[in-house]
């Protein structure tokens, strides 16, 4: 049976989305495992909704199983953050197949520029193209092009191909194969309707604009009630304008070289952005005071949120997977996952070592400050008391199934930490 890993986020889960794992099983995928960014996303911001609903999202609309990539890994970069979803999905042991959406769905070409940036001759030319106030998204590829050509480095022009290409880089040495899906529909950032189906973000803006019914009609029916649900409880739109004030006073305790540690680039960036931090009356004139040509937003935002958070560098490797929901087919997938570590209780993170342990109590204090992005606030401990969505296949679709002890699958021993 083919077994297909998704990487994602669901920031929320619309059209497109659902056409593509529905596409999964028509091409043959027997069961669909997703490994999906927690609270806290690749943006540089806080996901609209939260972790589980996102996940009950997925597994109505096609996934069989959903497990977290964590926030050091979900609110990085592209190269970053395909890591951590990658690994989550190889340490299964289960996964076969790896899919993604790309505006060019062909592997080779995207192959061939994966290929290209793990080479000293990349490196090279990447250091020769250090002039001038460009992007480093521009620098790589011009550097690419120097060894592949100018078509193939155009790939890196589009979002959904850098992705792809970093999946490929991931993939590079594992028994999974990649399956390039055409993106179909509306682009990232895309303000316009396209095919029936607009972009995430525009879900996003109409939501926080309190557009509902409008979002909601872009959203299939399943994830749109789950939505539904969250909206009414005030668990959502999340928005960091909550916590706007949060933000500036965790910035403004920070000392010049207390930004050094979250400017990856080691450009210096950090100094525009602790200036920016003294100089503006708040967060969205902090980050145009900051930007410029050669640095993009995004990359504004996520240092801005690490931090906020205290983010550390992400470990080399992601210590434990951690399950937000299943149906009876994940369920199935779980048990034969002999040789890894799954956290279903929070009370077992005790017995999964040190690393694992400090990872996840960093967590909980993220998802501490998540719910501060909330339009009901609610109290601190929500990671201590979450309980994965469990449901029966038959229930797709439907309300999920509450069970007396959610957190336990069936067949598995209390504090039995391999499934």
């Amino acid at each position: 049976m083919e077994i297909v890993g998704v990487v994602c986020e669901y920031n929320p889960l619309h059209m497109g989305h659902e056409r593509m794992l529905r596409q999964l099983r028509e091409q043959g995928a027997g069961a669909v495992v997703c490994a999906m960014s927690g609270n806290f996303v690749q943006r540089g911001e806080g996901a609209v909704v939260g972790k589980l609903a996102r996940a009950e999202m997925a597994l109505r609309c096609g996934a069989d199983l959903v497990l977290e990539i964590p926030t050091p890994w979900a609110a990085a970069t592209a190269e970053v953050f395909a890591r951590g979803g990658v690994e989550v999905l190889r340490r299964t042991g289960v996964v076969t197949a790896l899919a993604f959406g790309a505006e060019c769905p062909d592997v080779e070409s995207l192959g061939l520029v994966a290929g290209a940036l793990d080479t000293e001759d990349y490196r090279a030319a990447l250091h020769r193209c250090e002039t001038g106030n460009r992007t480093f998204a521009a620098r790589r590829q011009a550097a690419v092009a120097e060894l592949v050509g100018p078509e193939r480095a155009a790939l890196l022009g589009q979002p959904n191909n850098i992705l792809a290409v970093e999946y490929l880089r991931c993939l590079r040495g594992t028994p999974i194969r990649p399956v390039a899906i055409p993106r179909t529909g509306a682009g990232h950032d895309e303000t316009e309707e396209k095919d029936g189906a607009i972009s995430a973000s525009r879900l996003r803006e109409l939501l926080r604009r309190g557009e509902t019914e409008r979002a909601l009609a872009y959203m299939p029916p399943a994830a749109a009630d789950v939505l539904r649900r969250e909206l009414a409880r005030g668990m959502a739109p999340a928005s960091m304008d909550r916590c706007e004030r949060a933000v500036l006073d965790r910035l403004r305790r920070m000392e010049e070289e207390d930004w050094k540690r979250y400017d990856g680039g080691g450009e210096g960036l950090y100094h525009r952005l602790y200036q920016s931090s003294r100089d503006a009356a708040d967060l969205p004139e902090l980050l145009e005071r900051a930007k410029t040509k050669r640095y993009p937003m995004a990359r504004l935002r996520r240092m801005v949120l690490s931090a906020w958070l205290e983010l550390p560098a992400p470990p080399e490797h992601v210590p434990y997977l951690r399950l937000l929901g299943a149906n009876d087919t994940g369920r199935r997938l779980l048990r034969r996952m002999k040789d890894v570590t799954i956290l279903t209780k929070p009370a077992d993170v005790a017995r999964l070592g040190a690393a694992a342990e400090e990872l996840f109590r960093r967590e909980c204090r993220w998802s501490d400050l998540y719910a501060l992005t909330r339009p009901c606030l609610t109290p601190c401990g929500e990671e201590w008391r979450m309980t994965p969505i469990l449901f029966s296949d038959e229930k797709r679709g439907n309300d999920h199934e509450e069970t007396a002890d959610i957190a336990r699958p069936a067949g598995i021993a209390d504090g039995d930490r391999r499934l």
